[in-house]
C-alpha cells in the first residue's frame, strides 16, 4: 500500500522554483533515501510534507487521505515524525525528559517510561538518560532526536540528514537502527552519505533543481549516467 504521495507538488520563493512539479510515491514499510546536490530542494519537499512550508501547487496524500491543508501538528497526530537538519532537543532537559516528551504523546506512566528506555537504547544512549540535552555533544544530539521520533511510534519516520556530525562508530549503530527499522517503519532519508544510502534504501529518489532526476534501486542510481554528471561526480 502506498503511504505517502505527492502530485505536482511545487514550492516558489519569490520567483525561484526550489520544488517543481513533484510526483511522489513512498509504499509502507519503505526505506527511501532522498539524494541529490545542495539547493536541489531536498530539505523544501520534505518541509512540505511534514506541513511546515505551505505547498505553491500540487497535493500530498497520507494514509489515502488528502493532508495539503493540514497543519504540522495533525499530521503528527496521523503518525509522522520529522527530525530536524539543525538539532531541535529540549538543551535544559536531560535527555530521559525529552524523549518522554514525544511519548506521552500517545502514553502515560509506566508504559511511557518504557518507552523511552527503549528509544534511547536502540540509539545507544541509554546509559546518557538522566544528561541534560545540551550537554551531550552535536552527534549525539542526533541520536537523541531520533529516540524522540522513534518514542512516537510514527508510521512515516522523516530523517533529515540524521549522520550529520555522527562518529564513524555512531554511523554504523544508525545503519544498524535503519534495518532493524525496515519493514516495520516506513523511512524517508534525506542523506549525503552516500555508503549509508547504498546500505540501507530499498529505493532512492534523485531531486537536481527542484525535480526529480532519477528514481530507483541504490544499484540502479549509482550506475545511472544523469546522476553520476549531477551529483556523484563520475560523469
Amino acid at each position: 500500500m502506498t503511504l505517502l504521495s505527492t502530485r505536482g507538488l511545487s514550492k516558489h520563493f519569490a520567483g525561484l522554483r526550489a520544488v517543481e512539479n513533484v510526483d511522489f510515491d513512498l509504499p509502507e514499510g519503505e526505506v527511501r533515501a532522498l539524494i541529490g546536490p545542495n539547493g536541489a530542494g531536498k530539505t523544501t519537499l520534505v518541509g512540505m510534507i511534514c506541513g511546515r512550508i505551505t505547498p505553491s501547487a500540487g497535493r500530498i496524500a497520507f494514509d489515502r487521505a488528502d493532508i495539503t491543508a493540514l497543519p504540522a501538528h495533525r499530521r503528527i497526530r496521523r503518525g509522522m515524525a520529522y527530525t530536524f537538519q539543525i538539532t531541535s532537543v529540549f538543551a535544559r532537559l536531560p535527555a530521559r525528559e525529552n524523549v518522554a516528551l514525544a511519548a506521552r504523546r500517545r502514553l502515560r506512566g509506566a508504559e511511557a517510561d518504557a518507552v523511552v528506555h527503549e528509544a534511547l537504547d536502540r540509539v545507544g544512549l541509554l546509559d546518557r538518560i538522566d544528561q541534560e540535552a545540551g550537554d551531550l555533544s552535536y552527534g549525539h544530539q542526533r541520536l537523541l532526536e531520533i529516540a524522540m521520533g522513534l518514542a512516537q511510534a510514527p508510521r512515516l519516520l522523516i530523517l533529515d540528514e540524521p549522520t550529520q556530525g555522527l562518529s564513524e562508530s555512531e554511523i554504523a549503530g544508525f545503519t544498524a537502527l535503519l534495518r532493524d527499522l525496515a519493514g516495520r517503519t516506513t523511512v524517508l532519508l534525506i542523506e549525503h552519505n552516500m555508503s549509508v544510502v547504498m546500505e540501507t534504501a530499498d529505493r532512492v529518489t534523485v531531486l537536481d533543481y527542484g525535480a526529480v532526476l532519477a528514481e530507483g534501486t541504490p544499484a540502479e542510481i549509482h550506475e545511472n549516467a544523469a546522476v553520476q554528471a549531477a551529483y556523484l561526480g563520475t560523469g
